[in-house]
């Protein structure tokens, strides 16, 4: 199960995207506070997420076509210095005094775009780390990794706010994107060929889109997961903090978040051993349990229930994204890979920022827990799209002879490498 870990490759890959994740823990807490403590209003807090959500949206496919272009370590190291910056800068706002929703806003869109360019280049480097064989057991030793540094990651930002300020935990935020680009310099892929990069923007999107659009279930449950992210982003991330405000508190709240990166740790080790041949129903069956916080954060706001159903939720979530991650490094060729990422991460996040933006001129109209209650059925209705399709349903796990011909491993990139790449074989960055 441990055997991704021989490869040096896959170490500092799976190294620096513990810390990012570390960070990722501690700055939706922080930033969230940091809006609320500066205005009190909850519309002001979807508008400053939205806006960061926006970006990360519109620069999503450029970040796809750039990671199959250039080196997946450079693109990687650049991205979390820029991300260094930016939270600095927001940090040193907070911390000043000089904060405004406009400032918090700019930087929040200029850090959108720097994750924009991050995300793909990171989650297509996986399967250029390890043998085709080991891609199911790569993909959960990192959602194990990150989800344990999610813990310590969301308690760390409860008691930060709860104690020192926000400001704080924005400042160590900053400080976890300067890691993971130590992290990633050292880590050794291979480059995509050459020749791509003679050819238009134009042309690598189009033929990044037929990839996607040649897999039904592929685009079915990116389909599925717009509305679902939507649905997810507006009442935990915007509504949430709210309501712990209200009622358990905000360093209650941390735990709450640290309780599900919990349960994705036992989902993470669930997932390492478990072998299915439709591994992508099971993960997509699993996102029932989505609904879970949103009902508990409407009807029964208490600790022992936002945990339970925090943690239930991250147990969850971990057979979907494993299966998903394992799905897409077994059919999609490794020179497309980042490409058809980028479209995943473009259809699932393109709602998020409508959501994060409605939800308060709508809990203000109707009230809080109605409008939780909606975005749980709307994560109902989502699941239920996904699994009427027969595609989505039958796909079966590639046997290892036949992953090692879905995608071809690309050229070195001029320097060393460890990653098995060279040899015939051949699957949050911030979220």
């Amino acid at each position: 199960m441990l055997a991704p870990l021989r490869y040096g490759a896959f170490r500092y890959l799976a190294a620096g995207r513990m810390v990012n994740m570390l960070g990722n823990g501690v700055a939706p807490i922080a930033l969230a506070f940091a809006v609320l403590d500066l205005t009190g209003s909850v519309r002001d807090l979807g508008l400053v997420v939205g806006a960061r959500s926006l970006a990360t949206v519109l620069f999503v496919l450029f970040g796809g076509v750039v990671a199959d272009r250039l080196p997946r370590r450079l693109v990687l190291v650049g991205s979390n210095v820029l991300g260094t910056l930016t939270q600095a800068a927001v940090a040193a706002l907070v911390l000043t005094g000089t904060a405004t929703v406009p400032l918090i806003l700019a930087l929040g869109v200029a850090n959108g775009m720097v994750s924009a360019l991050a995300q793909p280049a990171s989650a297509a480097a996986t399967p250029q780390t390890v043998p085709s064989e080991l891609i199911q057991q790569a993909n959960a030793i990192i959602r194990l990794g990150i989800n344990a540094s999610m813990i310590g990651g969301a308690a760390l930002g409860g008691l930060l706010v709860a104690t020192v300020g926000p400001g704080w935990g924005l400042a160590v935020d900053a400080l976890t994107f300067a890691i993971a680009a130590a992290a990633f310099a050292g880590l050794r892929i291979a480059a995509p060929p050459v020749t791509s990069t003679r050819r238009s923007v134009v042309a690598d999107l189009r033929e990044g889109w037929t990839e996607f659009t040649g897999r039904t279930w592929v685009w079915v449950v990116v389909l599925g997961f717009m509305l679902l992210n939507a649905a997810l982003a507006g009442g935990v991330n915007v509504l949430g903090p709210a309501v712990a405000d209200e009622t358990i508190g905000r360093s209650a709240w941390g735990v709450v978040l640290a309780a599900e990166a919990a349960g994705m740790v036992v989902g993470g080790l669930i997932a390492l051993r478990i072998r299915v041949r439709r591994l992508l129903l099971l993960g997509v069956a699993c996102m029932f349990a989505e609904s879970f916080l949103l009902l508990g954060l409407a009807l029964a706001p208490t600790m022992i229930v936002l945990v339970a159903a925090s943690a239930t939720v991250g147990i969850a979530v971990e057979q979907y994204a494993v299966a998903w991650d394992t799905s897409i490094a077994q059919h999609i060729p490794a020179d497309r890979l980042a490409r058809v990422y980028s479209y995943d991460m473009l259809g699932s996040w393109v709602a998020i920022p409508l959501g994060q933006v409605a939800v308060g001129p709508l809990s203000a109209a109707i009230g809080t827990r109605d409008t939780l209650l909606i975005l749980a059925a709307l994560v109902l209705l989502a699941v239920l799209g996904m699994l009427a399709s027969r595609d989505v349903r039958q796909l079966q796990v590639v046997a290892p002879a036949r992953a090692a011909d879905a995608a071809q491993p690309e050229p070195a990139d001029g320097g060393p490498s460890d990653s098995p790449t060279t040899k015939p074989t051949e699957p949050a960055a911030r979220a």
